[in-house]
């Protein structure tokens, strides 16, 4: 175990006990998975507020209707003023702009994934990723301070809207490469699709928030997992080990990626001279350096999988964003369910996108094949979302039944390529051990995230 050049952060340095030796590598390998999982689902907690109070801002158009969850559990007193909407959401163009909101986080959300991927290359990610943390929180908060301030003015939620996009794209980067750093390859797609349910829990533990909340005025919906987002940042910033080797440890798979490069070097020894030059900058050897945005897409699988993961996202973030709106807008067996119950049964789908995750992952370890893996899902989503729109207004049990199925089958593949394929491509020898520039290539192979 080396001591040269150690970099602990200051938790472990309050706490000793948790520094090596008393502490295996293993311990810690469990240890970054739980801190990164923290971290990226109280990213995802914090997005789900806009969701979750799309239908209390814009306008209601059963606000009016006799028959409604409200009414039946005499509570209409309470959300009459919920149902008024909110300027300048609740016009005849609301429901335009509160997707507009919605084109203007994610546009610079994505454009801002590309430029933190390179950045996160460059500079010590767990800074990096604090900034985000506590970036997101403070705008989060920002928005639900337009409750109480009375703002009605679309270029307010426009801003903090685009500001948040902003720091939000520092988050995936940021954990997938140092998820990146301490994972091996056995078991990798279970392991990462137990890791990436973060995606779902935080949509869960964002939605039960905002919805709980929502009675007391929608403002509440933003502050808290704003103030979560902050304390996990803290807790991000105090504990997060980066890489073994600020520990002193040896990064898992080093011998085994060691041995298959000489083995290539001995057989092949100026093709593989060749590629490297090709594919990192060139007269560059360190181990450091980053790869560039074409370089990456240049990669085998790079490209079929972007694709892949671009149209599951699409359908992922369109439930993420509208499903709550969806639900408090279409009767269930001819019942109109009240804001807080529509928010709290949007989680179903993401506890499908759980199981999901952990079964694509488990099945692509068992077959071997993430490819086979994604299609399949992605087939039998088709059918499964198709029968969501038709029969889930039947009856509660369908709804709940094939929503669940809908998250399941879409966010299996989602979860699979944003983890487990996206470290296999962007670890493969033709990038000749360059871990650091697994952020670049997660964000260039998926932008779109």
């Amino acid at each position: 175990m080396s001591s040269k050049n150690l970099n602990p952060p200051p938790g472990l340095n309050l706490f000793p006990s948790l520094k090596p030796p008393q502490k295996t590598l293993a311990f810690h390998q469990i240890l970054v998975l739980v801190i990164t999982f923290l971290a990226y689902a109280s990213f995802h907690a914090s997005r789900k507020p806009p969701s979750i109070v799309k239908s209390v801002l814009g306008p209601n158009d059963h606000s009016n209707s006799s028959l409604t969850e409200t009414n039946l559990n005499s509570t209409l007193l309470n959300s009459s003023s919920i149902d008024a909407g909110w300027a300048p959401f609740n016009g005849p163009r609301g429901t335009h702009r509160l997707g507009e909101l919605d084109l203007a986080f994610l546009s610079v959300y994505s454009i801002g994934m590309y430029f933190s991927g390179h950045v996160g290359d460059r500079v010590h990610l767990r800074y990096f990723l604090v900034f985000g943390m506590i970036g997101s929180g403070i705008f989060t908060i920002m928005f639900g301070l337009g409750y109480w301030l009375g703002v009605h003015v679309l270029g307010f939620f426009l801003a903090v809207q685009v500001v948040c996009g902003l720091f939000q794209s520092v988050g995936w980067p940021c954990v997938v490469a140092i998820v990146g750093n301490w994972s091996g390859k056995e078991k990798r797609g279970l392991i990462m699709g137990l890791w990436n349910s973060h995606t779902s829990v935080g949509n869960i533990v964002g939605s039960v928030l905002a919805s709980g909340v929502l009675e007391f005025g929608w403002g509440f919906s933003f502050v808290l997992p704003g103030v979560l987002m902050i304390v996990v940042g803290i807790v991000v910033f105090m504990f997060l080990v980066v890489s073994p080797d600020d520990l002193g440890f040896e990064s898992p798979g080093k011998e085994i990626e060691m041995d298959a490069e000489v083995d290539s070097v001995r057989s092949s020894e100026e093709k593989v001279e060749s590629e490297k030059a090709g594919l990192l900058e060139t007269g560059d050897s360190d181990s450091l350096a980053a790869i560039g945005f074409f370089e990456a897409w240049r990669l085998p699988g790079v490209a079929p999988f972007a694709f892949c993961l671009f149209f599951s996202k699409l359908v992922a973030y369109t439930f993420l964003y509208w499903l709550p709106f969806y639900i408090r807008h279409t009767a269930v067996a001819g019942v109109h369910l009240s804001h807080k119950t529509a928010g709290i049964l949007s989680t179903i789908f993401d506890m499908g996108g759980v199981l999901g995750g952990i079964l694509a992952g488990f099945i692509s370890d068992v077959i071997e094949a993430r490819a086979v893996t994604s299609i399949v899902f992605l087939l039998l989503s088709i059918p499964a979302l198709l029968f969501y729109r038709v029969y889930g207004s039947i009856s509660m049990f369908a709804n709940i039944s094939l929503m669940f199925l809908s998250g399941l089958l879409v966010n299996g593949p989602y979860s699979l390529i944003t983890t487990a394929v996206a470290t296999d491509l962007g670890t493969q020898t033709m990038v000749g051990g360059n871990s650091r520039a697994l952020a670049t290539f997660v964000l260039d192979s998926c932008c779109q995230n």
